[in-house]
């Protein structure tokens, strides 16, 4: 692998990590050319959640923070065949039970299909570090959130894991051809990261320096970049553009082709494991070139956002809910 794609891989890998790092630069700058706007009570997960999302933050009664969740998206054919797909939304440094519980939901399918860039059949390897600044960058924001990495976590060895993803070659050739680079997609991320944030007023910058000097700080910190999170699909539609890019457009056209070769070889019971951001691009496509609807959709906790004392109490069991009709 040559010494300058190694830079890549570890950029890439770090995308997610760096996205909510970017966004919370923009949530704080984008007020700092005037006062603070009024800070309004979050909406109830029920009520605010999007439409088809793939991560979202939930509430309690009195509208405190209690969890990031990612989504498993069940999809089935429409024209009735056996044929299943789940979407799993993967959160990239989360909390270790939430890896636990995708390990053993893992088991389920005929074929788990994993991002990755890396040369074909490539598996992470627990405990790989890199030693660059973005991997420090890592390391500090697993430290601070009090979280895990999901290559330390999830077992990439199972029989059924399949790789789908560009290799560094097929990534490299792309971004040459969209004029892509590192600098373009920082530039595009915190372009859409700013406009994304243009629409909220729940968050200001104190808010930010608040859960910095908190007691709980690894808590306050994740909520306020919980929210950011739950921001991230609509950043990385923006982030896209009408052209699409070589780290999602592309790269969910591989996972779909590895996952066409799947089917085709008589597996029957499929799943997508790739960044939430990944995900919506995906389901348009699962609709038009596998002729497969949203059926229902179950919902993960990522990150704990109870304070000590609300953590105590009983999580809620995750929940099934059943995909609207008319889709």
């Amino acid at each position: 692998m040559p010494a300058n794609w190694r830079r890549w891989r570890l950029f890439i890998d770090s995308i997610p990590v760096l996205s909510i790092a970017v966004l919370i630069v923009v949530a704080a700058s984008a007020r700092a050319e005037g006062p603070a706007a009024p800070t309004a009570a979050p909406a109830k997960a029920a009520d605010a959640a999007k439409e088809n999302t793939f991560i979202r933050v939930t509430h309690d009664a009195k509208d405190q923070p209690v969890a990031l969740e990612t989504a498993i998206v069940h999809y089935v054919a429409k024209d009735g065949s056996d044929l299943t797909v789940d979407l799993i939304g993967a959160v990239h440094v989360a909390d270790k039970g939430y890896y636990e519980k995708l390990n053993k939901q893992f088991e389920k399918y005929d074929a788990m299909l994993y991002e990755l860039v890396a040369d074909k059949g490539a598996r992470p390897q627990p405990g790989e570090k890199g030693h660059s600044a973005i991997s420090s960058i890592q390391i500090a924001m697993k430290n601070i959130l009090e979280l895990d990495f999901q290559l330390d976590d999830i077992d990439y060895t199972k029989k059924n894991f399949v790789h789908a993803d560009m290799s560094p070659e097929e990534f490299a050739k792309s971004m040459a051809a969209k004029g892509e680079s590192i600098w373009t997609i920082m530039f595009k991320m915190m372009a859409a990261g700013m406009a994304q944030q243009a629409g909220r007023d729940d968050l200001s910058d104190f808010d930010l320096i608040t859960a910095l000097f908190d007691k709980n700080r690894a808590v306050q910190l994740k909520r306020f970049m919980a929210v950011q999170m739950e921001d991230m699909e609509g950043v990385m539609a923006g982030f896209e553009g009408p052209a699409g890019s070589t780290l999602i457009t592309e790269r969910n056209k591989a996972a779909l082709k590895v996952l066409d070769v799947q089917i085709k070889s008589g597996k029957k019971k499929l799943a997508i494991f790739y960044g939430a951001g990944h995900l919506g691009d995906m389901e348009k496509r699962l609709a038009d070139d596998f002729g497969l609807k949203r059926a229902d959709e179950q919902w993960l906790e990522a990150w704990n956002l109870r304070l000590p004392a609300e953590a105590a109490k009983p999580a809620a069991p995750a929940n099934v809910t059943p995909a609207k009709t008319g889709k």
